[in-house]
């Protein structure tokens, strides 16, 4: 092959030619003065022509200057020039390389990983908001917090230096502001009422502890206490005296209960003009108070003839009896009554039984009516129309069908029961009636009456009506009769 010659062009006068000896030599001491070589068949290379003549013969043209390019290593020259000891492995290192190809980068990932189009930010940067409450580190983002100290430069400057008191050998702070006693009643009669819905002192306790009051208002809950119960039913007041034990020691103290009562005992003349029965109330809230020993059995002694009410000495009076009373501690746990759904179910018939006893004898439904408000269980009233029906069949005369359909009417336009207890009840002595025919032959026509009056008076509908049984067996008379059926007498 030819030998090409390459031409360098001088400066003013002429050129000069370089043989490839030379060049090779030339070549060897940018090598090692540390500058990017070149091939002999990249180094011809010009962007104009590359100094071949046609006709064989070399020569310089004006633009036929050598350029130099310092080429940087690539994947493919580091593979060929490392192929002796590994296949493929320093390309595989370079793919993988975090390190910047300009050569000055120390390798390590852009903005500690944090960085980048579409990222999410740094690894656990979301727990770090979650858990210190750093908020947004970028300024850009719309939650960033100008205020945090670890967003920026926040400058704190002081201008003046107040020394706390000091209580009790400490540090007080700053004085809380005091809120008014009437304030304070309302917020524990709130809690008061959430506590009659679920019953759970614990849950009370909790609640009353994050009222903002100070220790020398305590003694307000005992009288908000007592007040609120005064106008509900005796099961709430047996919730109230089981509340007002279980503080002792947590939320209140001696001091607080016989602070609060101190109170109820001065005002129990107001009380008694909403309230007659106050002055009874208020002495078995002092008595039980007593007997679960949250106040010493002396706070009545200092009161003897030192009240000059006559409410007071009639809830004073009360209080000693019941404390003086054969097994007046042990009874007092009872002094409200077992409320509710909390009492056996044979104690609820027989209530239910004596109180329309004491209807057909007095003929009062304003006072029956009292009565069964007064069990406080309105899911068991279909038990009281069943007794009502029942009694009615055995007792086998007009007058006590006509007084329970006015009870029945009655305590169906006052919503004491509803329809469907009054259903159920009529529905209870239908799958009973064969039993009950064993001691009342005459049940079936008897109902039957009973049920016509009941559909006239609107108490119950024709669909309750028409699910009555019938008769299983009709009686006859001789043969000469015709077939009539015979009237049952009762």
């Amino acid at each position: 092959m030819a030998e090409v010659g390459f031409r360098f062009q001088g400066e003013m006068n002429g050129t000069t030619s370089v043989g490839d000896k030379e060049f090779d030599e030339f070549l060897g001491n940018a090598t090692a003065n540390g500058s990017p070589t070149e091939s002999k068949e990249n180094v011809g290379e010009s962007n104009g022509t590359n100094g071949v003549i046609a006709n064989g013969e070399t020569g310089a043209f004006p633009n036929d200057r050598i350029k130099w390019k310092a080429k940087r290593p690539s994947k493919f020259a580091l593979s060929r020039t490392n192929s002796d000891s590994s296949v493929g492995g320093p390309g595989r290192a370079l793919k993988n390389s975090r390190r910047s190809r300009n050569g000055f980068s120390r390798g390590l990932p852009k903005k500690g990983g944090a960085g980048g189009k579409g990222t999410w930010g740094k690894l656990g940067s979301e727990v770090l908001e979650e858990d210190f409450d750093t908020g947004a580190l970028d300024p850009n983002d719309p939650n960033y917090d100008d205020l945090n100290p670890d967003n920026g430069d926040v400058k704190m400057k002081v201008t003046q230096l107040i020394e706390a008191p000091l209580k009790n050998g400490q540090p007080s702070g700053t004085q809380a502001k005091v809120v008014p006693d009437e304030e304070i009643c309302k917020l524990i009669y709130s809690a008061i009422k959430e506590y009659y819905d679920h019953g759970d002192t614990e849950e009370a306790y909790f609640t009353l502890e994050e009222l903002p009051w100070t220790p020398e208002q305590r003694h307000l809950l005992v009288v908000t206490a007592v007040e609120a119960a005064i106008d509900h039913k005796p099961s709430h007041r047996e919730m109230t005296s089981v509340l007002i034990a279980d503080l002792y020691h947590h939320t209140l103290m001696e001091e607080h209960y016989a602070k609060g009562y101190d109170l109820l005992l001065k005002n129990v003349d107001d009380l008694a003009l909403d309230a007659p029965a106050a002055p009874t109330i208020l002495a078995n809230f002092i008595a039980r108070s007593i007997a679960d020993d949250c106040i010493p059995p002396k706070f009545l002694t200092q009161y003897i003839g030192q009240i000059e009410s006559d409410h007071g000495a009639v809830c004073l009076n009360r209080a000693q009896s019941l404390l003086s009373m054969r097994h007046g501690l042990v009874r007092l746990d009872a002094v409200w009554g077992v409320g509710g759904g909390t009492r056996p179910v044979k104690h609820l018939v027989k209530k239910m039984v004596l109180l329309l006893k004491e209807y057909l004898s007095s003929c009062d439904i304003e006072e029956a009516q009292r009565c069964l408000v007064e069990l406080e269980v309105p899911h068991f009233h279909h038990e009281l129309v069943y007794e009502a029906i029942v009694m009615a069949l055995e007792n086998l005369d007009d007058r006590s069908l006509v007084l329970m359909t006015k009870l029945l009417a009655a305590l169906q336009a006052s919503v004491v029961v509803t329809s469907n207890q009054m259903k159920e009840g009529f529905y209870r002595v239908y799958e009973d009636l064969p039993q009950i025919c064993l001691d009342v032959p005459t049940a079936h026509s008897v109902l039957e009456k009973f049920v016509k009056k009941c559909l006239a008076e609107k108490i119950i509908d024709d669909a309750v009506a028409r699910k009555m049984p019938i008769r299983a067996r009709k009686r006859f008379v001789s043969e000469g009769d015709g077939g009539r059926i015979k009237d049952d007498a009762y």
